[in-house]
């Protein structure tokens, strides 16, 4: 991914904990940020903390809605080229006692409804620029779940591959996909208690390994910082043996 100031970034859940760090990031390198989500007085802050930012109001878990936020988004910042789908929840989950149909429904909306409609919506304008980048979040709890959050770590799992299938389906255009796929982080994700947990990593050093990973790694297709590797490689998984099984695999299926 080109970190220069040529890019115009929207960041959906860009109001707070990596959202916000990498908006910021991405806002100090000279790009023109957007952030979108729910909590209007949360955006206004962060845009009030960096001048020349901007901000839209989004509720991803309307879904009807997304297709005329991206036609908005498009008529309003017509060199738009990236789109990092941050917005998620994560809700523990008591699968023995009963599950919560609304916990269910919202985490699958949020993390994967929403996610796939917004990039596919996306992707006919972003087809039609130089150079494009997607980036989808996931999860070191899509390859090692939590069994504590069955939902959450299943909805990551989903779009782990629907990423992998967007990346080949668009290898022939200008669009870059992208998977983040963080360790346990210092946000508030899950309570405010995350944000000092000593287990997890801090936000600072996630952000920084990150954005030296973007700058250094053009060609990655995951964006895997050392903290997440017990989790992506567990059981010995060797991704580059994945990824030349899986080009020769699709390209022996298209060939029928």
């Amino acid at each position: 991914m080109n970190l220069q100031t040529s890019n115009t970034i929207l960041i959906t859940g860009g109001g707070s904990g990596i959202g916000r760090g990498l908006a910021e990031a991405f806002h100090k390198l000279g790009n023109k940020v957007i952030i979108a989500g729910r909590r209007k007085s949360v955006l206004d802050a962060v845009v009030a903390a960096n001048p020349g930012m901007a901000a839209e109001v989004l509720d991803v878990q309307d879904t009807a809605s997304l297709k005329t936020f991206a036609d908005t988004i498009v008529g309003k910042y017509p060199a738009l080229n990236v789109l990092i789908n941050m917005a998620g929840i994560m809700q523990p989950e008591n699968l023995v006692e009963g599950a919560d149909p609304t916990v269910i429904d919202a985490t699958i909306a949020t993390n994967l409804t929403a996610p796939m409609h917004l990039t596919a919506a996306l992707l006919p304008h972003f087809k039609q620029q130089p150079h494009a980048t997607v980036m989808n979040v996931t999860s070191g709890l899509a390859f090692t779940p939590l069994a504590l959050t069955p939902t959450y770590c299943a909805t990551k799992a989903a779009i782990h591959s629907w990423s992998i299938s967007l990346r080949y389906q668009l290898r022939n255009t200008s669009v870059q996909v992208l998977e983040l796929a963080p360790p346990y982080v210092q946000t508030e994700l899950m309570g405010e208690h995350q944000a000092s947990d000593p287990r997890a990593m801090p936000l600072a050093d996630y952000l920084a390994e990150v954005m030296n990973i973007l700058a250094t790694q053009p060609d990655a297709k995951e964006v895997l910082v050392k903290n997440v590797y017990p989790l992506r490689f567990a059981g010995d998984f060797n991704a580059e043996k994945f990824y030349t099984f899986f080009e020769t695999f699709n390209a022996a299926m298209a060939s029928h």
